[in-house]
């Protein structure tokens, strides 16, 4: 009895700071747990998580000092010193921890991507698995975790795939004697039977040696981005092949008995069929651009619409014949009602762009 008496003595002094400790603890546990079970995936509130934690530790450490069994002038002396490393610990790492915490929460307010994009950062290319408050994981095509931290994100160009869909290309070069519109017809077919939408072909470069083609096409289902430019390359390669076409290296020199009448430009060919129409590509390119150049148009209408019923107001007192009052009256009327057709067509196209 007396030996537990002298051990339960001896102890008692700090079983107010081994109870806050474990109390702090415990919280920590379940405030992480309640978030995550609230966000329902993990990488959602990472952040969330990570900052209610730093404060929960800091608050639950003030405690353990308070409750000690240190005088008062000593735990003065404690606070006091956590606060100079605290402090020197912000000055030393503001340009690092502090920024990528900002960092962190400016991202996420500014929604540029979320877990599962697509995204290029330098030569960093993979797609989201995890967003915290000083980094940012990525899965890249190796299967590989690369850890970016969000300084790093601020910093440099973000290049994020869209989910609706991403222009899919490949680059072929070919020699001057292939005419070019045979070429176009071969690549044409190569990027349908890919199942690329609205496939086109640009001319890239002139050489001294050869002519850069590339090859494009829509790509609706991004999730499959790296085995459609593999299947595109290959469909290229098929559609070439198959067409008689030559491919090889710009350097490559053979030597042929050519005939001194000879000249070397390409006989004209006309292709039998076009497996897809000359339209401009900028139309696919830059739709967003379009769309908001046709909400834009949406809204001058609407403005423009709101000045004639207010012209049309202040012409209907001035009205001298009851006919040419009621005249202006179903104007207004008819006005009214296209500018709330307007009004909500505004708002539908404004809900649409917000959802992509």
């Amino acid at each position: 009895m007396g030996i537990l008496e002298s051990l339960y003595n001896g102890i008692k002094p700090i079983l107010p700071m081994a109870g806050a400790l474990f109390g702090t603890i415990l919280v920590v546990i379940i405030a992480r747990m309640i978030t995550a079970r609230k966000s329902g995936e993990k990488s959602k509130n990472s952040v969330r998580r990570q900052v209610i934690t730093i404060i929960l530790s800091l608050v639950g450490l003030l405690i353990i000092i308070l409750v000690s069994p240190l005088d008062g002038t000593r735990q003065g002396q404690l606070l006091s010193l956590i606060g100079i490393l605290f402090s020197a610990a912000i000055a030393l790492s503001s340009t690092t921890l502090i920024g990528n915490a900002m960092a962190g929460m400016m991202l996420r307010a500014v929604r540029s991507f979320k877990p599962g994009d697509w995204v290029r950062v330098g030569e960093q290319f993979g797609r989201v698995t995890e967003r915290g408050l000083f980094h940012i994981e990525i899965q890249t095509e190796d299967r590989d975790l690369t850890t970016l931290p969000n300084l790093y994100l601020v910093t440099n160009p973000v290049k994020v795939i869209r989910s609706s869909g991403t222009v899919v290309t490949a680059e072929v070069s070919l020699g001057y004697d292939v005419p070019y519109t045979k070429i176009k017809g071969l690549l044409l077919k190569a990027a349908e039977k890919a199942k690329l939408k609205e496939p086109f072909v640009h001319v890239i470069n002139l050489g001294d040696f050869s002519v850069t083609y590339r090859t494009a096409g829509l790509l609706e289902e991004v999730k499959h981005l790296l085995s459609a430019q593999t299947k595109l390359k290959e469909a290229i390669l098929d559609a070439l092949h198959d067409g008689g076409v030559e491919i090889v290296s710009p350097t490559f020199m053979n030597t042929r008995a050519i005939p001194i009448e000879r000249r070397f430009v390409p006989d004209l060919h006309v292709s039998p069929d076009k497996p897809s129409s000359d339209s401009a590509p900028e139309a696919m390119l830059f739709d967003k651009a379009e769309q908001a150049e046709s909400l834009e148009k949406l809204r001058e209408r609407y403005d423009a619409l709101e000045k004639e019923i207010e012209t049309a107001r202040k012409d209907t007192p001035d009205a001298v014949f009851d006919p040419e009052k009621e005249e202006l009256s179903d104007l207004v009327e008819r006005l009214k009602k296209r500018q709330k057709w307007l009004a909500e067509l505004i708002k539908h196209r404004e809900n649409e762009d917000n959802t992509e």
